[in-house]
Formats: structure tokens, C-alpha cells, sequence
């Protein structure tokens, strides 16, 4: 009894959450106006950049395998993370597999002072997953290793699907608890 009062709790708690980041957007500004496409600004100063590595899977699709990408140097966690996102969404510049479906969104994406992210994704993620216990392993892993190896202010990340948890992305593996990197899939 005293477990299903805290998982309620905890479900209250993430869905005001969401309920606040999603209506505190800038006026003008709704979910079909996000667009997942990063805007790459060009500095001329190579400092103002950071190389941060994203995690694709390799073409056996069995592991993990880095792609070095360069980030414009941004004092947010929080819009670091987004941009991360978006460029995983994109997929790989060459040589690896997407690991995260097309035509998924980002729907929401914060940090909480307890150093988790929350990463809210459309539908699409669950419904155009290919399916397989590896496939689901390699995209929460794709997700999480970027967030966390990239971010000092992220120590674990939380998965949801169109502002709710879910049980699984495609019947494998729980979405339930909060991930951490794990660098046994990385090759």
C-alpha cells in the first residue's frame, strides 16, 4: 500500500511538471511549432564550441559506438540536452544506425535539481520501433550515454512517452526506473 502511495506520488509529481514546462513556453510558441532540426550557429572562435560524442548503434546493431559531433558551448544544461536530443533524432552523419525512430519529437525536456533528466518523447518512438530486446536496449542507452556522458549535470535519466510513463518502448525493457550510463554497450 505504502509503495502504490509513493508511485502516485511520483506520477503527480512528473505530470505537474510537464503540465508546467509545457504551458511556461514563450507566447507564439506551441508543440507543432518545435521543430527537432538544430539550428547550427558558425563561430569563427573554435572555443565557443564544445565536442561532445553521441551514441549510435553499430551496423550489427549489437552496441553502442560514439560519433564525435561539435555542440555550440552552451551555459544551459537544460538547452544542451534538447540540442543532444534533437541530434540523435536526426540520427548519424555516416557509418552507424539510428537508434531513435523518424518523426519522433521531443515533447518536453528538463533537469531537476536532484541531477535527472526528464525526457518526454512523442509517440512515435514506442509506435516505430522496430522492435527486439536489443533494438529498445540500444535506443534507451542511445539516450541516456549521450545525456549523461555529455552533461556534468546529469546523473540519471527518466524516459516518458507523451508526458506519461510507460511500461516499455516495445514490450523489452522497463521504462520504469530511472537509467544510468551504462558503458558495457559502448564499442
Amino acid at each position: 500500500m505504502t509503495s502504490l502511495k509513493t508511485i502516485l506520488s511520483v506520477l503527480i509529481v512528473v505530470l505537474l511538471t510537464v503540465l508546467i514546462v509545457v504551458f511556461n513556453k514563450p507566447e507564439g510558441q506551441n508543440n507543432q511549432d518545435k521543430d527537432n532540426t538544430l539550428q547550427v550557429e558558425s563561430y569563427n572562435d573554435q572555443s565557443e564550441y564544445q565536442e561532445i560524442h553521441l551514441y549510435f548503434a553499430d551496423r550489427k546493431q549489437l552496441f553502442l559506438r560514439a560519433e564525435k559531433r561539435r555542440l555550440a558551448s552552451l551555459s544551459d544544461p537544460a538547452e544542451a540536452g534538447e540540442n543532444i536530443l534533437k541530434m540523435l533524432i536526426q540520427g548519424p552523419a555516416q557509418g552507424l544506425m539510428r537508434t531513435i525512430p523518424e518523426g519522433t519529437k521531443i515533447s518536453a525536456f528538463y533537469i531537476t535539481d536532484a541531477a535527472t533528466a526528464y525526457v518526454d518523447l512523442s509517440e512515435e518512438v514506442r509506435d516505430n520501433q522496430p522492435g527486439g530486446a536489443t533494438t529498445e536496449l540500444l535506443t534507451i542507452y542511445s539516450i541516456v550515454n549521450s545525456l549523461i556522458l555529455n552533461i556534468p549535470e546529469i546523473n540519471r535519466v527518466k524516459i516518458l512517452i507523451c508526458g506519461r510513463e510507460s511500461m516499455t518502448l516495445a514490450g523489452h525493457i522497463s521504462l520504469r526506473p530511472h537509467f544510468k550510463a551504462d558503458m558495457l554497450l559502448i564499442r
